[in-house]
């Protein structure tokens, strides 16, 4: 029994002293380089690699932009930079449920790089969130995601959109305000669920503002809206009751809704005579101020919106931060985080510079504008 104990014994002295050598030897490869396990290789960036593009834009009923013009812009940008990806695009109808869902399954189907312009932009912060778990970056277009967690936005200076609308007011209430022998002024808004619409009444306010403290101009009436004609219109139609038809200027936020309101002034006979604002350059609202109903618009050239939000994907993928590629950055409103931006500049569109703007650029045709208007209409038809 002694005996068997000393030679248990001397072999555990024996492999304690094998074990010692081996780990002195693995201490000495690591230190001189040779022997060791390479590293493991880093793991991927979020969207590096990535060929299958989700994109989700937020509605169809109230602006002609999403689907016509926005969509085959981002398909046709993104096919050219990546000819082999799959492109899932999906369009939310106004529901930001609806929204939320078709996300989920363009993730299901594999995406992994989001574009998303929201319908709402505190709800659809819960699609960054699911995104970021399963490491899907996600760029806002257009209109910001309430969400620190953005790998990008692209979009215009809205602020600056605004402040064009408000400025053209500026420049030119006076003859409405003597022709109609009132200062009244009513500004329709977009929605309050939309980030962009609290940045155009911001821009707006910052032109309008002095005159309204100065007494040259009355705020008789302000609403958001649901960016909505029939909305606008109710609203109007609420603003012309409480002002007894007295309205000098309209800030309305967009051309789709300046028609609606333009509906109305032609039942009081004051189509043409009243100061109405838009946005987008739509047809509608491009031949309204070439037919002297509608003063003014916003052209936003959305083909260097989405040849932009195509840069900052393509860097996503390269595996390098969107950053890079911004030019700004945009401070998410309820965060205070600070986004990479590209911003676009939007453009003031009248009667004086249609031919310099939107028919130069080709972003409509003579042929368009002029459909349904009579021979010599503003020159162009």
């Amino acid at each position: 029994m002694e005996l068997s104990n000393k030679r248990r014994g001397g072999r555990n002295i024996l492999f304690a002293g094998f074990l010692l050598c081996t780990l002195l030897l693995a201490a000495c490869g690591s230190a001189n380089g040779g022997g060791s396990t390479p590293p493991a290789p880093s793991a991927k960036k979020a969207g590096q690699g990535c060929n299958n593009i989700g994109i989700s834009l937020p509605e169809t009923n109230t602006s002609y932009r999403w689907d016509n013009q926005d969509k085959p812009a981002l398909n046709n940008d993104i096919k050219a930079a990546f000819p082999n990806a799959k492109i899932q695009y999906n369009n939310a109808g106004g529901d930001a449920n609806v929204q939320q869902t078709q996300v989920e399954s363009m993730i299901t189907n594999g995406a992994c790089v989001l574009i998303v312009a929201p319908h709402d932009s505190k709800q659809a912060a819960s699609i960054v969130t699911s995104a970021k778990q399963k490491n899907i970056p996600v760029v806002s277009y257009d209109r910001l995601i309430n969400s620190a967690d953005l790998a990008a936005y692209v979009s215009f200076d809205n602020v600056a959109v605004g402040k064009l609308q408000g400025q053209y007011i500026a420049d030119h209430y006076q003859q409405y305000v003597t022709q109609n022998g009132t200062n009244n002024a009513v500004f329709i808004n977009g929605a309050q669920t939309d980030n962009n619409a609290i940045l155009f009444k911001q821009g707006l306010h910052l032109a309008v503002d002095p005159l309204i403290q100065g007494g040259k101009l009355k705020s008789a009436y302000e609403q958001f809206t649901d960016w909505t004609g029939p909305t606008a219109q109710t609203d109007f139609e609420a603003a012309l009751t409480q002002t007894g038809n007295k309205v000098a200027v309209a800030y309305v936020a967009n051309d789709d809704m300046a028609n609606a309101v333009i509906s109305s002034l032609k039942t009081k006979h004051l189509d043409g005579k009243v100061l109405v604002t838009g946005q987008d350059a739509s047809i509608t609202g491009i031949q309204n101020i070439m037919t002297g109903v509608q003063s003014m618009t916003v052209y936003k050239a959305i083909s260097k919106e989405a040849q932009a939000t195509t840069d900052v994907v393509k860097a996503i993928v390269n595996g390098q931060d969107a950053a890079s590629v911004a030019t700004a950055q945009t401070k998410e409103p309820v965060s205070s985080a600070n986004i990479p931006t590209v911003a676009e500049t939007p453009v003031a569109v009248d009667k004086t510079n249609i031919q310099d703007t939107i028919l130069k650029d080709n972003f409509w045709t003579k042929d368009q504008l002029c459909k349904g208007l009579s021979a010599g209409t503003d020159n162009i038809c």
